[in-house]
C-alpha cells in the first residue's frame, strides 16, 4: 500500500511539473533591467531561498536575480499578479517588480522538488 502511494505522488509529481514546464515564463532580459534598478540576488537550493526574506521600498523598482544550486526551482508571488519564474542550474532567471503597496508577500517554489518541498518559502516585506 505505501509503495503504491509513493508511486502515486511520484505520477502526479511528474505531471505537474510537466504542466507548469509548459507554462512560459516571462523573463527579464538585459535590455528590459532600467539603469539603477535595485538587484536583489536569491539562491535557490534544495527546499530552500537564500535570502528567504527580503526587504523592498514601496514603488521602488527592483530586479530579483535567481540561481539554482542544484536542480529546476520555481518562483511565484500570488499576491502579486502570479508574477513567477523558473530558475534552472547554471543560468540566471530575472524578474522586475515595482511593488505599489506596504505589505507581506509571501512566496514560495511551484515546482515540485523533493520532499520538503512544501516549505521552500519566502516572504518579501515591503516598505514606506
Amino acid at each position: 500500500m505505501i509503495q503504491q502511494k509513493k508511486g502515486l505522488w511520484l505520477v502526479l509529481a511528474l505531471v505537474m511539473v510537466s504542466i507548469m514546464m509548459s507554462v512560459p515564463a516571462v523573463p527579464l532580459h538585459a535590455e528590459d533591467q532600467a539603469e539603477g534598478d535595485q538587484v536583489i540576488r536569491i539562491t535557490a537550493k534544495r527546499f530552500e531561498y537564500i535570502p528567504s526574506e527580503i526587504r523592498i521600498q514601496k514603488g521602488v523598482p527592483v530586479v530579483l536575480e535567481f540561481t539554482s544550486l542544484d536542480r529546476i526551482h520555481g518562483f511565484t508571488i500570488p499576491d502579486l499578479g502570479g508574477i513567477r519564474t523558473t530558475i534552472e542550474p547554471g543560468k540566471v532567471s530575472r524578474v522586475r517588480i515595482v511593488v505599489p503597496t506596504v505589505g507581506t508577500y509571501e512566496f514560495h517554489c511551484d515546482l515540485f522538488c523533493g520532499d520538503g518541498h512544501e516549505g521552500m518559502t519566502g516572504k518579501i516585506i515591503v516598505e514606506d
